[in-house]
């Protein structure tokens, strides 16, 4: 007998769904369409929770204004500190401590970051004294009692004196060359020398008035043949020309490179200066012993030039020596007198200066109100050492 293989079994007939399969079946539909509206609504809106937080949303009285709390449950800051008085609020404001700070919300407006210390009323609110500002704090400061420093004003320093290599310490110059080397009026040369025995001619003397006196520039320049546009000292003897210290020579000519003698120099000084001439001219001029050397168009030049201390002999107050050319040395103690004379600089006591004799004296006085010197010795020699002091 053969077995026959099973057979397979046969389908099963199709139902319809029950009850409460159609029952789950719309809870899990449900489900799921819940859960996407909810992902939906929460992309559109980002959950905001700012609303939820804002003061509306939280019940009057709990939060206290301008506050702003970390959760959406409202609660209120216990850790006011009270009578914690600012120096500038009134009494009744106190100062919360430190609250962590949030950024501000340009949706929300009515959320305000609060900064580490914030005056918070605790009544009624009322006007609060403003604190000063930096200004206000100025002009406090300024309308006090308190002594303010303010800077001084800005000194002329006058830079010290040159030392040149071959002026000595006890050169009866020294004194004057180192008042107006300091001031800029003359200058040495490269070498560290002042060469006080040099000879000046009349280009060098015009550069030094022009330093000396703060001449105004010339409005009207003379055109001399022998003084080009473009030599160098053109404007300092345009400028000496038109203050009437210097004048030119017949036929438009200045002679620049021609060496300046002491009574030119003393001429030009009384000019320039405009000094009036005393009334007895030779009895002044009989202190010096070589007053017959003096040229007659310089007697009341130089009779002004004694009588306002512009004369500065060495070795012998005594010896004028008109016609001599003047030295660097000689020309700084006349330009140092010249501007003591006008008030620029003090007085150097010194026994070459010369002034002027009184009518009555018999014999030269030399300076009485800087040194006195006994009568002079023609056989006597002041050595280099006691020509200045």
């Amino acid at each position: 007998m053969t077995n026959k293989p099973p057979s397979e079994p046969e389908s099963s007939q199709k139902t319809a769904l029950g009850f409460d399969e159609f029952i789950a079946i719309l809870v899990a539909f449900t489900t799921i369409g819940a859960i996407l509206f909810w992902s939906l609504s929460r992309r559109d809106s980002s959950w905001n929770l700012n609303a939820l937080l804002s003061p509306s949303s939280t019940p009057s009285g709990s939060v206290q204004p301008n506050q702003v709390l970390p959760s959406p449950t409202p609660k209120v800051e216990p850790n006011a500190v009270p009578n914690n008085v600012l120096p500038y609020s009134p009494p009744e404001a106190v100062v919360e401590p430190k609250t962590p700070s949030f950024p501000t919300n340009n949706a929300t407006p009515d959320r305000v970051v609060l900064p580490s210390a914030q005056v918070i009323p605790t009544q009624s609110p009322q006007p609060q004294t403003p604190v000063p500002s930096s200004v206000g704090l100025e002009s406090s400061i300024r309308s006090s009692a308190l002594p303010l420093v303010t800077p001084a004003k800005p000194k002329s320093i006058i830079p010290p004196p040159i030392a040149f290599n071959d002026v000595p310490n006890n050169f009866w110059g020294r004194r004057f060359i180192d008042v107006l080397s300091s001031r800029g009026i003359l200058k040495g040369f490269p070498d560290y020398s002042f060469r006080p025995n040099q000879p000046v001619n009349r280009a060098e003397f015009a550069a030094i008035l022009q330093k000396a006196f703060d001449q105004e520039p010339s409005k009207t320049a003379i055109a001399f043949q022998d003084v080009s546009a473009k030599f160098w000292a053109t404007p300092a003897i345009d400028q000496a020309i038109s203050a009437g210290f210097l004048k030119g020579y017949p036929k438009k000519t200045f002679k620049p490179q021609q060496n300046i003698s002491r009574v030119q120099v003393l001429v030009a000084l009384v000019s320039g200066l405009n000094l009036k001439a005393p009334t007895s001219p030779n009895q002044i001029l009989s202190v010096y012993k070589d007053a017959k050397d003096i040229p007659t168009y310089a007697t009341n030049k130089i009779a002004t030039a004694t009588t306002n201390g512009l004369v500065v002999n060495y070795p012998n107050p005594q010896i004028l020596d008109p016609n001599k050319v003047a030295s660097r040395a000689e020309v700084a103690a006349m330009i140092h007198q010249a501007l003591v004379k006008r008030g620029k600089l003090e007085a150097i006591p010194s026994q070459s200066i010369v002034l002027h004799l009184r009518p009555t004296q018999a014999s030269p006085k030399i300076s009485p109100e800087l040194s006195q010197t006994p009568k002079p010795n023609p056989k006597a020699k002041l050595s280099a050492g006691g020509s200045s002091q």
